[in-house]
């Protein structure tokens, strides 16, 4: 079900392309058969259709969680890895273009790709599920998600007679469950018969973007993915050492207006520093700009609250707008900090939440981040409930690292930035 949504966008972004090659070509030079006047023009076609395929490809690995409606900004994506491929691939080998086709052929992709996920967004994609599981938590939270269909859950220990899968059902089998002799002759009959049988584990990841803290049993299903994921490291590095340092000339006018303003609306230092836990447990001074007033953890480390007394007035809109965090891209650049990981947490809460949150300290197998999986789907967490919930978004991140996340929660990152979701 995931595989033919994913090909009929896809499809549909092909012919739109082919069409909008057409109607620029009509525009551009009066025909819809330029290459009898340009044969070179062959070239460009093949390149922007390439570039298309391309970008589909990214733009598959970049789902994560299971599908979500046809996004227009995705279209935009879409469109400018097109044009980046197509510019490219032109310097490169220098082929006949045209700036008028090329132009055209954009716009009128751009209303095309935009009007068909309009069309598709009205029929949402789901696929429907039974579940064998006494884990009442995962059967909730898979109802709420969008485009999981729960039609039935089963007890494991049930002796029952089971009907077969309808065609098109995935079977969603709690491992740790144990099942009574009939469940387990069912489960295995599925499996046999070639139906979709998958872990619930599997299941919930790919429609919650979370890790059910629940399916861990030792915490290696957790260290053994990241060792996985090894090779991407020093390339991650390399490409938040680069994005700093190419944002700079932004980041710098930022950070100047942001520390006259802390310097002017309050007494105290302008850079607030705190000791916070990063990778392997180790721990790090980060860096921010102030503000709260001067020595807010005087009486020990505490949560922030909606309206925190604690936050100096003229300083809430540089909470909002995360301006008073730029001074961690110097932790990025030190390499204290990722630009996507779990946040860093402090000392006196990461010591009491070992103790109480099972597999917590899992999240530390990873640099922590200026942002992340955790930040752009849940917000702030006010306490050890809250905690527990931003840690399974923070366990899928450990679980799940690659760029093409990384490049989701950026891009996600931008939004949460302009609306000021989950600020404190």
């Amino acid at each position: 079900m995931r595989l033919r949504f994913l090909r009929a966008q896809a499809l549909l972004d092909m012919v739109t392309l082919i069409v909008s090659m057409l109607v620029a070509s009509i525009i551009s030079f009066d025909t819809i058969f330029p290459w009898q006047f340009e044969p070179q023009i062959w070239s460009l076609l093949m390149i922007m259709l390439a570039g298309l395929a391309g970008a589909e490809w990214v733009g598959s690995r970049l789902l994560v969680g299971g599908p979500t409606r046809p996004g227009y900004g995705r279209a935009l994506a879409v469109t400018l890895m097109v044009v980046g491929v197509t510019a490219l691939a032109l310097v490169a080998t220098r082929v006949y273009f045209s700036r008028s086709f090329i132009g055209w052929t954009v716009a009128c992709f751009v209303v095309g790709a935009i009007t068909h996920r309009a069309w598709l967004r009205r029929r949402p994609w789901t696929e429907a599920m039974v579940l064998i599981t006494g884990e009442q938590s995962l059967v909730d939270d898979l109802r709420n998600a969008p485009h999981a269909d729960v039609i039935s859950v089963v007890d494991p220990a049930t002796e029952a007679r089971l009907d077969p899968l309808e065609p098109g059902v995935v079977l969603g089998v709690d491992l740790k469950a144990a099942l009574s002799r009939r469940m387990a002759q069912y489960v295995s009959s599925c499996a046999l018969a070639g139906l979709d049988v998958r872990p619930i584990s599997q299941v919930y990841e790919m429609y919650t973007g979370r890790m059910p803290i629940v399916a861990l049993v030792e915490g290696w299903e957790l260290s053994t993915p990241v060792i996985r994921t090894a090779p991407y490291l020093p390339g991650k590095r390399l490409f938040d050492i680069l994005v700093v340092l190419l944002t700079a000339p932004i980041t710098l006018v930022l950070a100047g207006v942001t520390a006259a303003v802390t310097r002017l609306s309050s007494p105290g230092p302008v850079i607030y520093r705190q000791i916070r836990v990063g990778r392997g447990g180790g721990h790090f001074t980060q860096y921010k700009f102030r503000s709260m007033w001067h020595d807010p953890d005087r009486k020990g480390a505490s949560f922030t609250s909606p309206d925190d007394d604690r936050v100096v007035p003229a300083a809430r809109t540089i909470r909002r707008y995360r301006l008073d965090e730029l001074p961690q891209l110097w932790n990025v650049l030190k390499g204290d900090l990722s630009l996507v990981g779990p946040r860093p947490e402090q000392v006196e809460f990461v010591k009491r939440f070992d103790r109480t949150i099972p597999f917590y300290s899992q999240r530390h197998l990873v640099r922590p981040g200026c942002t992340g999986w955790a930040q752009v789907n849940h917000g702030y967490a006010d306490g050890e409930a809250g905690t527990v919930e931003k840690l399974t978004y923070d366990l899928f991140y450990v679980k799940h690292m690659s760029p093409w996340l990384d490049l989701e929660i950026l891009g996600r990152s931008f939004w949460t930035l302009l609306s000021g979701f989950g600020a404190r």
